[in-house]
């Protein structure tokens, strides 16, 4: 079984490559994107997981469902409500039944296995947890934003004084995340942002505390290709949490659960320094602009096991 820890939009792309060569994959994603909209509860990582694993998802944009329609919007819009969060209507019924069963009692464990099943995926997809938290920045004016606001709603365009997850104290891993690192043959920390995407998980104790246990077995893809970000706001993130924005820094923040970091094969300077850390590196292409690519890539990793 192979386990990869996904969050935001370019993690989809390793899931992708893996799930098309290998059967038994269990996907733990990130839910401290969750938030409450107009009284739906929108789960914007494990959407993009069962679009992507669907063949439903829209690649261009990287988010929500492909040719979608936006008529609801529209016309909520057109009646004084808010939207700057953009929901499709194909996306609409989603949220809509997920909520509902939350409703009623449900779990988002209970009514995201349901709706794997509806959309007819053969991998697991676990939240990281059922309780609710979330990532939240406060700006230099003192705005205290969820996430979604601040990217979304607010373009990213606002000054950052910190980055915190709201409520982490009080989460409970979900036991089905912590059992899949003891069944897995190897476990992956996907492409995704440090301290958006993968921060959140890695930041809950006993899963901290369970990957480090699997070290020896914990892969990480880096999300940098040098100093730059292969795509979205990780260099800005890592900025503001004193992370050094290269493979090496990367290395670092992840150094007390990974054994093994996959870098570009373009930064090869990095990999003595990541050595240093006691870390093993790999070097390869870490670009997925396709389908070839993210195969690629996971068949590198599996050699690699």
């Amino acid at each position: 079984m192979i386990v990869i820890l996904a969050g935001g939009t370019g993690s989809i792309k390793l899931v992708r490559g893996f799930s098309s060569i290998v059967d038994d994959v269990v996907i733990i994603s990130n839910v401290a994107d969750n938030f409450w909209y107009y009284d739906l509860y929108i789960c914007p990582d494990i959407d993009t997981v069962i679009y992507g694993l669907s063949k439903t998802l829209d690649r261009e944009r990287g988010w929500g469902i492909q040719n979608d329609t936006f008529n609801f919007l529209n016309r909520f819009k057109e009646i004084g409500g808010s939207s700057w969060f953009h929901i499709g209507d194909q996306d609409l019924a989603i949220h809509i039944i997920r909520t509902f069963m939350l409703h009623n009692k449900k779990s988002l464990s209970e009514v995201t296995d349901y709706l794997t099943k509806k959309f007819s995926i053969k991998n697991k997809i676990l939240p990281i947890s059922d309780d609710h938290y979330e990532t939240r920045f406060v700006t230099k004016t003192h705005k205290d934003l969820h996430i979604q606001e601040f990217w979304v709603q607010y373009k990213g365009l606002l000054d950052i004084s910190n980055i915190y997850y709201k409520n982490i104290n009080n989460v409970h891993t979900n036991p089905k995340a912590l059992s899949a690192l003891d069944d897995a043959e190897m476990i992956i920390i996907a492409p995704g942002n440090p301290i958006s995407s993968i921060g959140p998980m890695v930041t809950l104790t006993d899963f901290n505390i369970k990957l480090s246990e699997h070290k020896h077995k914990v892969f990480a893809i880096s999300p940098l290709i040098g100093s730059n970000a292969i795509s979205g706001p990780a260099v800005r993130y890592l900025q503001n949490n004193n992370i050094d924005i290269s493979p090496f820094g990367i290395a670092k923040f992840y150094s007390n659960f990974i054994a093994h970091l996959v870098i570009s094969n373009t930064d090869s300077k990095y990999a003595q320094k990541i050595r240093n850390l006691g870390i093993n590196t790999i070097e390869t292409n870490i670009i997925m602009n396709n389908l070839v690519d993210e195969i690629n890539l996971a068949r590198k990793l599996l050699n690699k096991k």
